[in-house]
């Protein structure tokens, strides 16, 4: 499991805490970043790998680099990967503060963690990505958000090479490319996990609007005050869907 949004840290039962850097092969923080944790044990009854710190290209790591964790949970038996991320909202229908199940992405990057050498121990050189994010799990989570009573959205997430927000024309051309949100993330981690057959479900907050007629400037602290706000209703949901799995 990745996660942005740290309330879920606390409802871990932690068995183990192993810190990035006494993990072979984990790339080092940048200096702007604390360490980061590998985490063991349970919610609900659900047996959780949790990666409590992301890797983010834009702090000059390689998507190979960025993505090497997921397939560390893989190797310690993880076979469902639950990502969350902060993302611009681009649907005039969804507000700042609501989530999106991700149904589907579009890759904006410009590049791949797949590409390279090939190894088949891991997946195919061509994995089919028909179905990026599971069906079954988007119909848990929706599920779960009606019983919970939280909104719930479901659409197209659009991944840019960053670290910049976009333009006016940007996020025109992203509305007409069909995506309802747009992040810096979530893309690379997906498509590594899908390359080794893990099941996929992920949830992104709304954290500011992107919208071309009405573009105002980003506020970074504004967004981190509804990444806080949204921690425990993202929670409450992500419990609930562990608890059914």
């Amino acid at each position: 499991m990745i996660t942005v949004l740290g309330g879920l840290v606390k409802e871990l039962r932690k068995e183990t805490s192993v810190p990035y850097e006494e993990v072979p092969g984990f790339p080092e923080f940048t200096v702007e970043r604390h360490s980061g944790q590998l985490l063991l044990g349970s919610i609900e009854e659900a047996r959780v790998a949790l990666l409590q710190g992301r890797f983010h290209t834009d702090e000059g790591y390689s998507l190979q680099q960025a993505t090497f964790p997921i397939r560390v949970l893989k190797g310690l038996g993880a076979d469902t990967l639950v990502v969350s991320s902060l993302a611009g909202g681009m649907n005039p229908l969804w507000s700042i503060g609501e989530f999106m199940l991700i149904d589907d992405h579009i890759n904006l990057l410009g590049d791949s963690p797949l590409v390279g050498p090939n190894d088949e121990f891991f997946g195919p050189r061509f994995p089919d990505m028909s179905e990026p994010y599971d069906i079954e799990l988007q119909e848990l989570a929706q599920a779960s958000a009606i019983e919970l009573g939280i909104q719930l959205h479901q659409g197209v997430y659009a991944a840019v090479k960053g670290p910049a927000f976009g333009t006016r024309a940007e996020y025109r051309v992203l509305k007409a490319l069909g995506a309802d949100v747009v992040g810096m993330s979530t893309v690379p981690e997906v498509l590594v996990a899908r390359h080794m057959g893990m099941r996929v479900l992920g949830v992104s907050l709304i954290s500011d609007e992107c919208f071309s007629g009405s573009l105002r400037p980003v506020e970074v602290r504004k967004i981190i005050s509804v990444a806080k706000a949204a921690e425990p209703e993202f929670t409450r949901l992500v419990k609930h869907i562990l608890g059914r799995l």
